[in-house]
């Protein structure tokens, strides 16, 4: 806590001044308190990296929700049949009839081929199920520094 003009200030008051040249104080304290707040997010950040980095290491699946076509299964990524089934026919509009994103989307949504989340396919969860060349979640296999 710290006073200026009669007036108490704490770190979680809320209360964010402007810096004032006749005050240097609330200007270290602000500039403290940022420090401080990207010192804890980098913190966090840290020890979620290493947690998932143990985690995989062990064998366990460890990165967010499972991409269309598998689900998470006792800490594993298992196939999902159904969803397995609609990336096959998305490849397969894509490598044999040539569709677009677009077309393939709304060939889906035509035979009643759900996406994972939502109501309806958008072109880009289209090209983001087809980027990956494998038959492995993109997560099982080493990421490509800077992609």
């Amino acid at each position: 806590m710290w006073k200026h003009g009669g007036r108490a200030f704490t770190a979680d008051s809320g209360e964010v001044h402007p810096d004032d040249p006749d005050d240097p104080m609330r200007t270290a304290m602000r500039q403290m308190m940022g420090v401080f707040a990207q010192l804890e997010r980098s913190m966090i950040a840290a020890r979620l990296r290493h947690g998932r980095r143990e985690k995989a290491e062990q064998g366990g699946y460890a990165y967010g929700a499972p991409p269309y076509g598998w689900r998470a299964h006792q800490k594993e990524l298992a196939e999902e049949e159904a969803e397995q089934a609609g990336r096959a026919r998305a490849r397969q509009l894509r490598d044999e009839d040539e569709l677009s994103f677009r077309e393939i989307a709304a060939v889906l949504d035509a035979e009643g081929i759900r996406p994972k989340r939502g109501e309806r396919w958008h072109p880009e969860t289209v090209r983001r199920m087809l980027a990956n060349p494998t038959d492995k979640p993109p997560t099982l296999y080493p990421r490509q520094r800077g992609a």
